[in-house]
């Protein structure tokens, strides 16, 4: 599992994996204990994780997702336990984690939704933090194979 099968739906809370698409649009299951069904038509708006960044100041202008999770693994362990009615906390904890990240563009909903999404990856698909990784790695050992 890697976040190019992970979904998240607007106007919806929650991740979603990505079963496949259908005639009407995509059929996701939601990553939670109920595992509930649903299909995202083309008037709702699916990002895919891997395709999700946070704004930056840096000369990209942002840093892709999987980046920031791999640094608040490496800092907060298997669960991100702040205050999130805080804004204070919120904009230390995304500082600390991305020290560059753009101020005007990041919104406290927008760090307590990266928060969410954390926990969530990590108590259900753990192997998408080390997933980045594995690839790496194992492009490299076909770039030696040839």
């Amino acid at each position: 599992m890697t976040l190019k099968d992970i979904a998240s739906v607007a106007g919806k809370s929650g991740l979603y994996k990505v079963l496949k698409p259908s005639r009407t649009g995509v059929l996701l299951e939601a990553i939670d204990e109920k595992k509930a069904k649903i299909i995202a038509n083309a008037q709702q708006r699916v990002s895919i994780l891997k395709e999700v960044s946070i704004y930056a100041t840096n000369a990209e202008g942002s840093v892709p997702l999987n980046e920031v999770f791999l640094k608040i693994q490496e800092k907060y362990g298997a669960k991100v336990e702040i205050d999130t009615s805080n804004h204070k906390n919120l904009f230390s904890f995304i500082a600390e984690v991305v020290p560059d990240y753009d101020s005007e563009k990041v919104y406290p909903s927008d760090i307590k939704k990266l928060i969410t999404w954390y926990n969530i990856l990590s108590q259900y698909y753990p192997e998408v933090f080390t997933a980045k990784e594995e690839q790496e790695q194992a492009s490299e050992e076909e770039k030696l194979d040839i």
